[in-house]
């Protein structure tokens, strides 16, 4: 038997958002994976650095699936709660975990690291990054790309203006790199399919990842998400699209 909205939405008011784990919304949610398989090659390079430093590592999930740590790994995070959460994984996998504000400056000196990394992260500063890399340093990530599930985002906002759409868009990602003195070696897009199969779902999602609605409380947009939750039941899952782009970059000898 179905469950009510009330059901649902009770459900996934009651559960933990804590750390970067997606797992709660096996079955519940759907979402395409970029090609290019961005943990096992953030690991091949792990594996042949000397000192290497992600950036925002939330809960460290992403960090911790990599096989091999180098003999100096650091991580980064801002939310205590994660903080907490990645401590209690990566120390025993040879990684500290250093508690930042996600402001620069990054709290180590200059040409610390061969290798940053970072998945998804909400800020980017360019120039900290070039400067805590050493002389031909590399800098590899997964960022999120523009209007990334805004399907979602105007559902709930209404339309956003092209500034906003146009945000963290990849060439212009590129252009601030480059402006740091960062020379961008591999740059590569994609726009990936995401269902919502039901409407805690999107209320777990929403919660999770704060900045796409902020703000976000089931009370501010009940009538929204009960008109959802009936377009869902009729229709089938809501469909968005995120985008995602892989960027490597290198310091200039």
């Amino acid at each position: 038997m179905a469950r009510t909205f009330e059901e649902l939405v009770a459900e996934a008011e009651s559960v933990s958002v804590d750390g970067w784990d997606f797992s709660w919304l096996d079955g519940r949610a759907t979402e395409q994976r970029p090609s290019w398989g961005y943990q096992r090659r953030m690991g091949e390079r792990l594996a042949r650095a000397d000192a290497a430093l992600d950036i925002q590592t939330g809960g460290g999930e992403v960090l911790a699936g990599a096989a091999k740590m180098p003999p100096v790994m650091v991580a980064t995070e801002s939310w205590p709660p994660n903080v907490a959460k990645a401590t209690a994984l990566l120390h025993p996998l040879g990684a500290v975990v250093v508690a930042d504000p996600d402001e620069p400056p990054l709290p180590f000196a200059d040409g610390a690291f061969d290798l940053v990394t970072s998945r998804h992260p909400a800020t980017v500063w360019w120039d900290e990054i070039a400067r805590v890399l050493q002389p031909g340093g590399t800098y590899f990530s997964q960022h999120v790309g523009h209007a990334s599930v805004f399907e979602l985002v105007e559902y709930f906002l209404g339309p956003q203006p092209e500034k906003v759409r146009r945000g963290r868009h990849y060439e212009d990602e590129s252009a601030d790199a480059q402006a740091a003195r960062l020379d961008v070696v591999d740059l590569r897009f994609e726009s990936l399919r995401i269902e919502f199969f039901d409407i805690g779902a999107v209320i777990y999602f929403l919660h999770k990842v704060i900045w796409m609605v902020p703000g976000f409380t089931v009370q501010q947009y009940l009538e929204r998400l009960r008109e959802l939750h009936e377009l869902i039941e009729a229709e089938g899952p809501f469909v968005a699209h995120s985008t995602r782009f892989l960027i490597e970059a290198r310091t200039r000898g």
